[in-house]
């Protein structure tokens, strides 16, 4: 590390806090967080964020949703074999940023660089938005459904990027452009707005038997499956996984089946509009978690 007492990156820490964005710690010299629950734990204030980088040369890692923040990344590929889909390379696409400036004409709007801009450490480009009033966007990937293209990755609610200031096999990530942050362009927030939610039909709890323990049971199911859809926007995988690690207890007792479990919770978070992969592994998350606390129902 070019830095080993960390001041360079408690400097760059505390630059970004005085902007209003979120920070938290990544490891030295990568991209992980070096804290658990990291999206409510970033923070701006001063004391905190000094503390935690005079103990090691943290990187920087900036929790983009409550920082208010849509960063696009444009990335460069990672090895020789790693080329677009026919359906880019047709127009001569070679990196995220020639992705861009595709949609870009395709849509009849300038390129989006004027805005506070980062280069990574592998040579790509992070592209700082401010998010719509009240709209809270989720992280989306490269060519899936609600991607933007091959190379092209966005981060807001459960995302983080790592910040200037950081590094990353010993290179630097840089601002390159040191503008206001720029509202993220109306064209753009369309293309990244969610589809509509499918319609939100009851969700059936099927248990057999009677009695004081089936009510229960019954009682609880429907509570976590309410915890879910009734969840705020930014907090659907969070609420997810509670409802998976309490329900998970209860499978673990013997009390409910895991299938059933997985069904219902994964009903709840495709009617918020949760992916369905996102979806199940969180679920399988809070499972595990839960089957470390068995519990059972008394008759």
């Amino acid at each position: 590390m070019p830095y080993p007492d960390g001041s360079a990156q408690l400097t760059a820490a505390l630059d970004a806090a005085s902007r209003d964005w979120r920070v938290f710690p990544l490891i030295p010299g990568g991209k992980r967080p070096a804290v658990s629950d990291w999206e409510t734990r970033a923070t701006t204030d001063p004391d905190r964020i000094t503390r935690a980088w005079s103990t090691a040369a943290f990187n920087v890692g900036i929790a983009t949703g409550p920082s208010g923040l849509i960063v696009i990344d444009l990335d460069q590929p990672k090895h020789p074999g790693d080329t677009p889909p026919a359906t880019w390379i047709e127009h001569g696409v070679t990196d995220g940023a020639d992705v861009l400036a595709v949609l870009c004409t395709r849509h009849g709007q300038p390129f989006p660089g004027d805005t506070y801009t980062v280069r990574t450490w592998s040579g790509g480009t992070h592209l700082y938005f401010a998010a719509p009033e009240g709209e809270p966007l989720r992280n989306t990937a490269g060519d899936s459904a609600r991607g933007l293209g091959w190379k092209v990755d966005t981060r807001a609610w459960g995302g983080l990027v790592v910040g200037a200031g950081s590094t990353c096999a010993g290179h630097p990530y840089e601002v390159t452009c040191n503008a206001s942050v720029a509202p993220l362009p109306g064209w753009l927030a369309e293309l990244l707005r969610p589809a509509p939610l499918p319609p939100q039909t009851p969700i059936t709890i099927a248990l057999t038997g009677h009695g004081r323990r089936t009510a229960f049971l019954r009682s609880a199911v429907n509570g976590e499956v309410q915890r879910v859809t009734g969840s705020a926007s930014h907090e659907h995988n969070n609420a997810l996984y509670v409802a998976a690690v309490a329900l998970g207890q209860l499978v673990a007792g013997g009390e409910l089946s895991e299938a059933d479990v997985t069904g219902w919770l994964l009903t709840a978070a495709l009617q918020v509009g949760q992916g369905e992969r996102e979806a199940q592994r969180t679920i399988a998350s809070g499972l595990r978690a839960g089957a470390r606390r068995p519990r059972t129902v008394a008759a």
